[in-house]
């Protein structure tokens, strides 16, 4: 992979990750054409485990200190988050393999940005809870973590889900957000070994090495700016803007591949 290719999927990834928009979805969408207009043999499972990683650092960082305080006092908040995780225990790891293939399909992308389109356009019609983490229930946290086992998928956006499910609930639009921004670091870095083992083992890494490294520094940085920025506008109660964007992008991918894809297009 060309370094340009690296940046401009990195900052794709930087910005989309925190955004309810997808970033695996945009990913597909983006690498589609990349894999169209250029020779370069891209490991797509190689790259995005890189860039996920990169934006895990994000989170790893902007939360520092309310990870510290749940290591050192918050042991209630740290259950919460090990309950939330389970659901994407159980259905990601036994269909590891359908998931990856599901990741590299530009279809399921784009059927899949209409839908969480739909599910941000639901939010708007939400009375705003006034429940903080210190409230939420172990069944609520459950339900919240089936919301991000089911954006395994690309093009259902994880953040979108896990938000959404979350205001449903009757909590906060902050701890909405920190909540489900803290239930994504198991679940990223325990990906993250998976397929950094499974890359080890079958000798498949392509990409150079200095490559792979910008691309994470560049989807963390861009990563902390999006975050801040989201953060800003869920306060504000815009989350349900993000679908304006979400429904026609998966119209349009949709029917753009699905036209590519016709025998005799």
């Amino acid at each position: 992979m060309e370094l340009w290719q690296m940046l401009l999927l990195a900052t794709l990834q930087g910005v989309t990750e925190f955004l309810p928009v997808s970033s695996s979805g945009h990913l597909v969408l983006l690498e589609s054409v990349l894999l169209e207009n250029t020779d370069s043999n891209l490991n797509l499972i190689e790259v995005n485990v890189v860039l996920h990683l990169g934006t895990l650092l994000t989170i790893l960082v902007f939360y520092r200190r309310r990870i510290g305080t749940m290591i050192r006092e918050d042991r209630r908040t740290l259950r919460l988050l090990a309950v939330g995780t389970l659901p994407a225990i159980v259905v990601g790891y036994p269909f590891k393999r359908f998931f990856e293939t599901a990741l590299t399909n530009p279809i399921v992308a784009g059927i899949l940005l209409t839908v969480t389109g739909v599910i941000l356009l639901a939010t708007s019609r939400l009375t705003v809870g006034k429940n903080g983490l210190q409230t939420l229930s172990y069944r609520s946290a459950f339900l919240i973590g089936l919301g991000q086992s089911a954006a395994v998928l690309p093009g259902l956006s994880r953040s979108g889900t896990t938000i959404a499910t979350a205001l449903w609930l009757g909590t906060d639009r902050r701890a909405s957000a920190d909540f489900s921004f803290l239930l994504a670091i198991p679940v990223i870095a325990g990906a993250g070994v998976l397929q950094a083992v499974d890359l080890m083992q079958n000798a498949r890494t392509t990409t150079p090495l200095l490559n792979l490294a910008v691309g994470a520094l560049v989807a963390f940085s861009v990563g902390i700016l999006a975050l801040r920025w989201l953060l800003k506008w869920l306060e504000a109660g815009r989350l349900s803007w993000f679908a304006w964007w979400c429904v026609p992008l998966g119209i349009v991918a949709l029917v753009w591949h699905l036209a590519v894809s016709t025998p005799g297009s």
